[in-house]
C-alpha cells in the first residue's frame, strides 16, 4: 500500500518534464512543489514512530470478509452527553487534562467512541435520543468507576461498561460523517444477511489524530450485538 501511495505521488513529476512552453513549465513547477510536500509528509508519517495509546482488549469471536465480531471485557469510560451546540471531545479532553476534582491528568487512550444516546443501565435497549449525542473516552485499565478522577463537569459520567459483543467494520480515510454512514450501512446489511441482531445505534470509533494522513488512518463502525 505504501509503495502504491508513493507511486501515485511521484507520477506527476513526469508530466512537468514533458511540458512545453513557459505556462506549462510554470504549472509543472507548481506541481513539483506540491508533490515534494506530499512525499515529505508520507516519509515523515512512515518514519516517525506512532504514539502508543492504550486500547481496550478484545477477542475476535468470528470474522468475515466484511466484519468481525469482538468480545470486549469490562472496562471503564468517561462519557459525555451533548448536543450540536457543544463539543463532546472538548468536554472529555478537558476532563483528562486535569479539569477534575483531583486535578489529575489521565492518559489518552483509543478509540474515541461516538453514538446517539444509549440507556447504559440496560445495554440491550435504546432510549429516545432527544437530539443528544454520546461520546466516550476509554480510561486506562488501572481505573474503575470508583477510582477514576471525579469530574467537575456535570455532563460527564464515569461508567463501567459490562462485557459486550460488537460487530466491527474497519476502514481508512477521513473520519467524516459520509464515510461513517457508508460503512455502518454496509456493516448493517452484512449483519442482516447473517441474521445477526444488533441492540443499539451505530457507533463511530476513531483512532488517529487529525494530522494523520487519510490512507494511514484507522476508523471503525460498530454495532452492539445480542450474542449468546
Amino acid at each position: 500500500m505504501k509503495t502504491l501511495s508513493l507511486k501515485i505521488l511521484v507520477e506527476p513529476f513526469y508530466w512537468s518534464f514533458k511540458s512545453d512552453g513557459p505556462e506549462l513549465k510554470m504549472l509543472g513547477a507548481m506541481q513539483n512543489r506540491v508533490c515534494l510536500f506530499l512525499i515529505s509528509m508520507v516519509f515523515i508519517t512512515m518514519s516517525v514512530p506512532a504514539m502508543s495509546y492504550e486500547e481496550p482488549k478484545y477477542k475476535i469471536i468470528t470474522k468475515t470478509d466484511i466484519y468481525e465480531v469482538r468480545r470486549y471485557e469490562q472496562r471503564t469510560v468517561a462519557q459525555a452527553k451533548y448536543d450540536k451546540a457543544d463539543s463532546g471531545f472538548r468536554i472529555l479532553f478537558d476532563y483528562i487534562s486535569g479539569e477534575n476534582e483531583s486535578a489529575t491528568d489521565v492518559a489518552m487512550t483509543i478509540p474515541v467512541a461516538q453514538s446517539t444516546e444509549i440507556n447504559m443501565t440496560a445495554p440491550v435497549t435504546q432510549t429516545n435520543t432527544r437530539g443528544k449525542m454520546v461520546m466516550q473516552f476509554f480510561l486506562p485499565k488501572k481505573y474503575t468507576k470508583e477510582t477514576a478522577p471525579r469530574p467537575k463537569d456535570g455532563r460527564i459520567d464515569i461508567i463501567d461498561l459490562p462485557t459486550t459483543y460488537y460487530a466491527v467494520i474497519s476502514y481508512s480515510g477521513f473520519a467524516s460523517e459520509k464515510n461513517f454512514q457508508t460503512h455502518h450501512r454496509k456493516l448493517k446489511n452484512a449483519l442482516d444477511e447473517s441474521r445477526i441482531t444488533v441492540s443499539g445505534p451505530p457507533i463511530r470509533a476513531t483512532y488517529n489524530s487529525p494530522f494523520t494522513l487519510p490512507f494511514f488512518r484507522r476508523n471503525e463502525a460498530m454495532y452492539r450485538l445480542n450474542w449468546d
